[in-house]
C-alpha cells in the first residue's frame, strides 16, 4: 500500500489550482481589477486650504455643495492621458456637467496655458500645487475623478481617463441617480 504522505503534494497543487479558478471567475464577473477603492466614499470632501489657480484666493469649501451633483476631476499638464481625457470633459460641460478641477502637483503657468490652449471645460479649477489636497482625496496620480453629490459627499472614484464609455458604463449611472434624488 502507497504511503499516504505522497499524496499530500498532489492535494495542495489540486487546492491551489481551484483557488487560483474561483479568483479568476469572480475577476471575470464584474470585479475590475484596475478598480481602487477610496476609503473616502460615503463621506465628505476632506477639508483643506484650498485656491483659485487663476485668481490664487482661497476657495470656500462650499463649491462642493452646490445642491446637484458634481465631478471633481484631477489633471495635470506633465499627464499624458490627462490630455488624452480633456477634450472629452470639454464635451462633458457642453452637455452642461459641473466640473471641478484640481490642477495637481503642477507649475501654475503651465496650468493656465494649457487651459487657454485646449479650453477649459471646469467651473472652478483649483491649484494643488504640494499635492495636499490630492493626498487627503487618496489620489495615486491623475488623472482621477470623483463624483459629488449636491451635499458634498463623495459617492464614486475612478482612476485613470475618463472617456466615453468610462462615462457610461460607470459614471452616467450614478450621476443620474444623484441628479434624481436632488
Amino acid at each position: 500500500m502507497m504511503n499516504k504522505k505522497l499524496f499530500l503534494p498532489l492535494i495542495f497543487f489540486v487546492a491551489l489550482i481551484v483557488t487560483f479558478f474561483v479568483q479568476l471567475q469572480r475577476n471575470g464577473q464584474g470585479d475590475d481589477p484596475k478598480a481602487l477603492e477610496s476609503a473616502l466614499v460615503g463621506q465628505a470632501v476632506p477639508s483643506a486650504r484650498l485656491y483659485d489657480l487663476f485668481t490664487n484666493q482661497q476657495v470656500n469649501q462650499q463649491i462642493f455643495q452646490q445642491g446637484k451633483p458634481i465631478l471633481l476631476n484631477v489633471w495635470a499638464t506633465w499627464c499624458p492621458t490627462c490630455y488624452a481625457e480633456h477634450q472629452y470633459l470639454n464635451q462633458l460641460a457642453e452637455q452642461g456637467i459641473s466640473i471641478i478641477g484640481v490642477n495637481y502637483k503642477d507649475q501654475r503657468d503651465k496650468a493656465i496655458n494649457w487651459l487657454q490652449r485646449l479650453n477649459n471645460p471646469y467651473q472652478q479649477v483649483l491649484f494643488d500645487e504640494k499635492g495636499s489636497f490630492g493626498l487627503d482625496l487618496g489620489v495615486y496620480g491623475a488623472p482621477e475623478t470623483f463624483i459629488i453629490d449636491g451635499n458634498g459627499i463623495i459617492h464614486y472614484r475612478h482612476a485613470g481617463d475618463l472617456n466615453e464609455k468610462v462615462w457610461q458604463q460607470k459614471i452616467q449611472p450614478i450621476y443620474q441617480r444623484l441628479m434624481e434624488q436632488k
